[in-house]
């Protein structure tokens, strides 16, 4: 059932505390915000907010502090940047509970902001401690999740203060739902999945649950490594999981009587070294990877089948590498096929981490339909896991006819 948002919720001159995912990076040196993208993504909602006199006051993580203060994880390279973003003052406190915070709320005037610390300076955040929810929630009057990509962690600002407060989505979330719940409920067809990324172990149950909706499924990077080994082709020193060689052959199986294309890599570029400068040169799969090579990208061979298969798509989702993309002679394959993905007319979905990021890099990120921000929190939504912090959001009505 689609959850409310805060379009359903009368929050106009109240106290709105609104879970964010600023959790970004920052240069090392100047401590500033390296990409804003994710604070960029929250801004609909908090000029939604503030454009009906609300009292904004926005709690995110940053990084993994393990429940201890660190300063160099502090928010207020973050409050600075949304500040120049909002165009107007971002109020930066120095915890997230307590009694200075609790005398900055309740002095607030309605349309401004408050930014409060890193609330994983506190264990309890993470313990989704009942009492450090009530302490957070009493800030409030109405609770908004906008953190998607936290939205699979029960803790305490992502699920906990709902218990003690009004829940509802913000826009960001609401963006979310709808492009991830339509590939699961009415994708065109055809639809086309392409999962690139480390290990296949990790993503088991997103290639089962895909493959009762998917017409092909495309697999690259390192977890093409294992099927490879499922098929007894050598592949040197290549990263893999020999543990993991029967969920791969399982998967294979599986798509056999869904009657789903599954497309795997038929030549690679392969490298003496996974480092930059490393020799390399491209060999067919069927051949067999030299012992000490490893394969780094998927070969020329490889992306014109990728790119052939997804000419006719309606629907495609695209999550994870299909190379060692960090380094930039080792990326050519993922660059190649988010350029032809950009140029199809067709309903394109992105998420994972790294796959964003190659489409930021590239520019490329209005060239798709939806670019999500939730890495694991978007492939257990697809593998239909329930989300704790969307679960306790409030339903939406169903409309009276």
């Amino acid at each position: 059932m689609a959850k409310q948002t805060v379009r359903d919720y009368p929050v106009d001159r109240k106290r709105v505390l609104v879970r964010v995912d600023y959790n970004v990076p920052l240069d090392p040196t100047t401590h500033e915000v390296l990409d804003d993208s994710r604070i960029r993504a929250t801004l609909p909602t908090i000029q939604y907010l503030l454009e009906r006199n609300a009292k904004v006051i926005l709690i995110s993580h940053l990084g993994r502090p393990g429940g201890k203060v660190v300063e160099a994880l502090r928010l207020d390279p973050v409050a600075r940047r949304l500040e120049q973003l909002l165009g107007r003052p971002v109020r930066k406190l120095n915890d997230c509970v307590g009694p200075e915070v609790e005398d900055a709320v309740r002095t607030m005037q309605p349309g401004e902001v408050i930014l409060l610390e890193n609330v994983r300076f506190h264990p309890e955040e993470e313990e989704n401690d009942p009492a450090f929810c009530r302490d957070l929630a009493s800030l409030a009057e109405v609770f908004v999740n906008d953190a998607f990509a936290t939205a699979h962690r029960a803790h305490a600002s992502t699920a906990g203060v709902a218990e003690y407060l009004p829940a509802v989505a913000g826009l960001l979330m609401e963006r979310e739902l709808t492009f991830l719940g339509n590939l699961l409920t009415s994708p065109q067809h055809p639809f086309v999945a392409i999962i690139g990324g480390a290990k296949v172990s990790t993503k088991i149950g997103v290639l089962r649950a895909l493959l009762r909706k998917v017409d092909r499924l495309l697999i690259g990077g390192g977890m093409a490594n294992t099927f490879f080994l499922a098929e007894g082709k050598a592949i040197g020193a290549s990263l893999a999981e020999p543990e993991a060689v029967d969920q791969a052959r399982a998967i294979q199986a599986a798509a056999q009587e869904a009657g789903v294309m599954l497309l795997l890599p038929s030549d690679a570029v392969i490298a003496d070294a996974v480092a930059p400068g490393a020799t390399t040169r491209v060999v067919r799969l069927e051949e067999g990877v030299p012992a000490g090579w490893h394969i780094v990208d998927i070969g020329p061979e490889t992306l014109a089948q990728f790119t052939a298969a997804l000419t006719d798509a309606k629907t495609v989702f695209w999550n994870g590498p299909l190379g060692v993309f960090e380094i930039p002679a080792f990326a050519e394959g993922t660059r190649a096929l988010a350029q032809a993905l950009a140029r199809l007319p067709a309903t394109t979905v992105v998420g994972g981490g790294e796959t964003v990021a190659v489409v930021e890099q590239l520019g490329l990120v209005d060239a798709f339909r939806h670019v999500s921000t939730g890495g694991g929190a978007a492939l257990e939504f697809l593998e239909g896991r329930e989300l704790p912090g969307v679960a306790c959001l409030h339903e939406k009505m169903p409309e009276r006819t």
